[in-house]
This record gives C-alpha cells, structure tokens and sequence, in this order.
C-alpha cells in the first residue's frame, strides 16, 4: 500500500490520505487513532482481495459495532451515516499510475458492511452501489466517457448474507479482449453525452479489474500491545499464530525438530537481534523427553567477560524477552507475511532493546516486506533515523513514512512526514515534539525561588 485514505471514521471526520511506506511509524497522544489505523488497514487489505464481508470485532482490533465506528461529529451533528475507507497501491517496478481502492460502508442493524467500492487507474474507474430495496448501481469511466453497466442477472436487493460475496469480482470484464466491443448480457449505456463503449474502453476497464489479482492471499500480521505470559515449560500443540504470540514457543520447537537448517537460520537471526538488544545471546529448545508429543522449555543464555553463562528459562530472564519473541520471531521466519502491523514493540524493553528493534525493522522493511508501528519510544524512531542517515541497510529516506496524530477538538488530523538524508524530520508541525521540547527546557532552566518572584 502507498496511501490510506479514511473518511467519517472514529476520529477521522474529514477525508484525508495519509502517506505509507516500506516502513511507516505511528506516533502522537494515546487515543489519537492510531490502533483504529491499523485496524483499518487490515480490513482494507483483505477485502480487496476476498471480496468479502471482515470482522470488525477481530483480535486485536475490537473497533465495536457501527455506532461506535462511524464518526460522531458531537451532540448537533449527529453520526454519519456511512464511513469510508480506501487505498493506493502500484507494483514494484511499475511504471504505471497507482491503482486506487475506496469502499463506502454502511450498516446492517448494528454492523458495518461495505456497500460502495470505486476502483481506479488514471482516467479508468469503476464505481459500484448497493442498497437494500435499490437497484444495483454500477458505472465505469475511462477518458472518453462513462457509462451506466447494466446487467440483466442485477439483482434490485443484492445485499449478500454475512458469509457471502459482498461484490461479485467484474467476471463480465475480466472476459474482455481488445477485439471485443460488447459483452454478452451486459449493457453499456452512455451518461452525459458519451460517446458508445468501444473495444478500447472495455480492454482499460477489464485490465483496471484485474488489479485485485495482484494482491497475495495472505493476511497481515497484526500484533497485540501485550502479549503472552512465559511459562516454565511448554506442552507441544498446532502452532496457529495469534495477536498475542501464545503459538511462538511451539513454532520454535516444531522448526528446531523438522527442519534443521531453517532452524539454524532462524536461530542466527533471533540470536542477533538478541545481542544487538542485550537480552540474550543465544536461545535453545530444551526437550524434556525423546518424542516430539512431550513437553519443552524455552532456554536463553548470556555472555560475560568472554564466559557464558547458565541456559536460563525463558520465565527466568524478565518480561522483555518474552514480550518481544513473538514480534521478531514473525519477521524472521522464512513464510513471512508480506505486511506487519504492530502496536508498540516496544513495551517492557529497556531503550537500547527498543533501538535496536527499529534496526531490526530498517533490515526487514523493503519492497517485499511493509511495517507499521504504532510507537511511544523515541529511542526507536531515533535509530531509524540514524540508520537510514548512515546508510546502514537498503533502506532511503523516501522509503520512511512517520504519520504523526494530532487531536483538533472531536477530530484528529493525520500529518505524513518524511526523513532527509540527514535524518532529520521534514514539514512538523507545532505540535510535534512540543511536549518534549517542553520538558527539555524546563529542565535546562533554573528554577527561580519564591521569593525572586
């Protein structure tokens, strides 16, 4: 995704587009947005490519029911009575314009579904309606005209059950060739003036469909700001992931028994990111039997002064570790999802941990992993700054995005700011760093005395 855009959702009341990268960073107050953000990114990315009605509801993301999604603009303006959401995106390499993705969503008693997309390339454009008890609303556009697209299969309430397609996916155009100036039971009729549909326009239209098929069918990562608790010892079961990081513990055990040089590979990672973090320099599956159905532990060990020390339970090395294994045991792993949203890595980790995970993030960001963090530490975002500055991996400045939130009464405003070869933050606003700065001063001031007063 190159750009999110929302519009009368939660705190976001006017449309506004917000810039992404291979590595974009969240920050601002608590309750500014960013963890709705996410979520939103989440349900944009899968229903591009399923066409399907997502859950709202799903770990971690609980956004509520469509009251509590729709923007209430305050006691006189009432709740709007649809959001909207969308995005852009391009394939690496390409030359071509990005491809945008927009979805109007209403309700269904309390939840919300998706009752408009408009899909567009340019001057080629696709723009669908459904309403319950209202004919099904379908136009198309290139750059000489647009047109009504009637199909004699419509349905007048095609609104689908929660497990159904919420739009068909365009199977009259993707049929299309450039020999074809028709197609079979479709119905093109000119709006404004428009010249008739050629054989041109419906080759742009069935090319603008067939974006969607670009997309992976894999879902995002997405973490939670807590995760699991450590335990002593571990009872092998099917490691199916969670927000949470509950499934980790026996990922590693089923790799380091099945499959050795990924295990290796695995363990090289982890172990660097450990010494670069100061937590541990080496970690272990300890099996506590000869079977792959009997129980194991999670072992770390610390080097000092050239010595090694014990193998210590992962319960046994406070909560860091085993807050932050689940983060970087995910972006290491060889079946990687190509996109990760995590809501402050950060937490229970000492400031050179936290540094040391925006390095990780910088060597794992790129054209074919994009991370999303939701962040509180400054101590993160200053070594991606100076990574980048230093040119100590692939990554440029235009590959960082830093969206700041900033509170304007019941609304937030979204502010993407970039990095320039120097590291430095470009186009902040006031209130940026403005506590910080605060802070600093006071404490670089000499507090006067009563009585000088």
């Amino acid at each position: 995704m190159e750009s999110i855009t929302l519009e009368n959702y939660r705190c976001f009341r006017e449309k506004q587009t917000a810039r992404l990268a291979p590595l974009t960073l969240l920050v601002g107050e608590n309750s500014t947005g960013k963890t709705s953000f996410m979520a939103m990114m989440r349900i944009l990315s899968g229903i591009a490519v399923t066409l399907r009605t997502l859950d709202f509801k799903e770990d971690p993301y609980d956004l509520g029911s469509f009251d509590e999604i729709a923007h209430h603009r305050g006691a006189r303006g009432g709740r709007a009575d649809t959001f909207k959401a969308g995005f852009s995106t391009r394939l690496r390499g390409k030359k071509e314009p990005a491809t945008n993705f927009e979805f109007t969503f209403g309700r269904r008693g309390t939840t919300p579904i998706p009752v408009g997309r408009r899909i567009s390339r340019g001057e080629n454009w696709i723009y669908e309606l459904r309403e319950v008890g209202k004919p099904y609303l379908r136009r198309a556009g290139t750059a000489r005209g647009s047109w009504e697209v009637r199909d004699s299969d419509d349905d007048t309430n095609p609104l689908p059950s929660d497990e159904g397609l919420v739009f068909p996916p365009f199977y009259f155009l993707t049929r299309v060739s450039r020999r074809d100036d028709h197609v079979d039971g479709i119905e093109f009729a000119p709006l404004d003036g428009t010249p008739a549909i050629n054989s041109e326009d419906l080759h742009k239209l069935g090319d603008l469909t067939r974006s969607r098929y670009r997309f992976r069918r894999q879902r995002p990562f997405a973490s939670a700001p807590v995760r699991s608790k450590p335990r002593r010892t571990y009872d092998p079961s099917r490691p199916t992931p969670d927000p949470e990081g509950d499934y980790v513990p026996m990922y590693l055990a089923d790799v380091s028994s099945q499959n050795e040089q990924s295990w290796e590979t695995l363990k090289d990672g982890l172990e660097d990111f450990g010494r670069d973090a100061g937590l541990f320099d080496e970690i272990f599956i300890r099996r506590l039997g000869g079977k792959g159905s009997d129980p194991f532990q999670v072992q770390v060990r610390k080097f000092g002064n050239g010595l090694k020390g014990p193998k210590r339970n992962l319960i046994d090395v406070g909560y860091g570790v085993s807050q932050v294994l689940p983060v970087i045991t995910e972006m290491l792993r060889p079946d990687a999802p190509t996109l990760f949203l995590l809501q402050q890595p950060e937490v229970h980790l000492h400031p050179m941990a936290q540094a040391a995970l925006g390095s990780l993030f910088c060597q794992v960001a790129g054209s074919r992993r994009q991370i999303v963090v939701e962040t509180h530490s400054d101590h993160l975002m200053d070594r991606v700054r100076m990574d980048v500055r230093d040119g100590d991996t692939d990554l440029k400045p235009d590959d960082v995005s830093i969206l700041y939130f900033e509170r304007d009464n019941l609304d937030v405003k979204i502010h993407s700011l970039r990095i320039d070869e120097e590291g430095n933050i470009l186009d902040a606003p006031p209130g940026y760093g403005r506590f910080f700065m605060e802070e600093t001063t006071r404490s670089l001031l000499k507090r006067q005395p009563a009585s000088a007063v």
